[in-house]
């Protein structure tokens, strides 16, 4: 069953940005994470993302620095997500009631049991991050709340997404999306793996598939556009106002023209994908009857010869008899004279 009623389903990640957007306008935090909203509505955005959690329950306090988090100093992991955490479950509750009033989904991305409990009564879709794979009981935890979720995949082996699956399924009847991601932030373009979204839809064939996009916005939005064509039908990156702010997160989100650009391959996709049946269409239908061969006789054929296979050849245009059904020319008898380079029709043979 599907968790969302639209393809693709695109959902901007908000996460942090809104702390940069903050500090360069001089603004709140929470009209920052307001004007992005609203940013991302304009632009056709059907969801937004936000992280919620208590650094304290969820990253230890001597947690080292990775992949360089920080533009401004290296920091531990506990020092960077401390940093960003400005909002608590009252502010959004506040988010997702603005998000209602705007007509755009909020979906969150709980990271640890307490978040799951307190996002429960508004949120209806929970998102599982790469980093909570293996989390096997705060899994359980999410699915017993009986929503829809959303499992990212980075770094997982299929032996490690299919227990994930399992203890989802084990205590709930929740809707699973399987999103592929690839734990490097930003992606190399190299690194993408892109392919890894049919390879989910072969090993999952039952379940929506997905991509969590990290790689830097190219510059005509090719790699979420592949992805969709690979089958990724909820797509979520991390989005902006301006990607030249101060921010780690900026540097590989899309703006709103990212956006644009997006739905826009999306469109001209959906004009030249058509349908999925292999027929004839109705463009085709004259130039099946002009280009295609039909049977031809090859020399002149006398009224009352029988004629024989080497009478015949195949040509241009295809009104006559097919070349396929020659068995049913040859051993027939000519009813009138037949000149040669004349398509042969059943009229003229008995």
């Amino acid at each position: 069953m599907n968790i969302f009623n639209k393809k693709p389903f695109l959902i901007a990640n908000i996460s942090f940005n809104f702390y940069d957007l903050a500090k360069r306008e001089d603004m709140s935090y929470m009209d920052a994470a307001k004007l992005l909203i609203e940013e991302a509505q304009l632009c056709g955005i059907n969801a937004v993302m936000f992280h919620a959690y208590d650094v304290d329950k969820f990253i230890s306090r001597d947690s080292p620095s990775f992949w360089n988090l920080s533009l401004e100093e290296s920091v531990s992991q506990f020092e960077l997500f401390n940093k960003y955490e400005k909002f608590g479950i009252g502010e959004y509750r506040k988010l997702a009631q603005y998000c209602n009033e705007l007509g755009i989904q909020f979906l969150a991305e709980p990271l640890d049991f307490e978040s799951v409990d307190a996002l429960d009564d508004f949120v209806d879709v929970f998102k599982i991050s790469s980093s909570d794979l293996t989390n096997i009981p705060f899994i359980r935890h999410v699915a017993s709340k009986n929503k829809s979720i959303l499992l990212s995949t980075g770094g997982a082996t299929l032996v490690e997404i299919k227990n994930a699956v399992k203890a989802i399924e084990d205590v709930s009847t929740s809707n699973i999306a399987i999103m592929h991601s690839v734990l490097s932030y930003p992606t190399d373009y190299t690194d993408a793996n892109l392919l890894m979204i049919k390879d989910l839809a072969r090993n999952f064939p039952d379940y929506e598939i997905g991509y969590v996009d990290y790689t830097k916005p190219d510059e005509k939005m090719m790699v979420l556009t592949t992805a969709y064509g690979y089958g990724a039908v909820i797509l979520e990156k991390h989005f902006t106002f301006d990607k030249s702010m101060d921010g780690y997160y900026n540097s590989f989100a899309m703006d709103p023209d990212d956006v644009i650009r997006f739905k826009n391959n999306v469109l001209f996709l959906s004009k030249i994908n058509g349908s999925s049946n292999k027929q004839p269409l109705i463009c085709e239908s004259s130039a099946r009857k002009e280009i295609r061969k039909s049977i031809v006789a090859k020399c002149d054929i006398k009224k009352g010869n029988v004629i024989d296979e080497s009478d015949l050849a195949f040509k241009r245009p295809g009104r006559g008899i097919a070349p396929g059904q020659i068995d049913d020319v040859v051993g027939k008898t000519a009813k009138c004279d037949i000149s040669k380079d004349t398509v042969i029709d059943f009229e003229k043979i008995e």
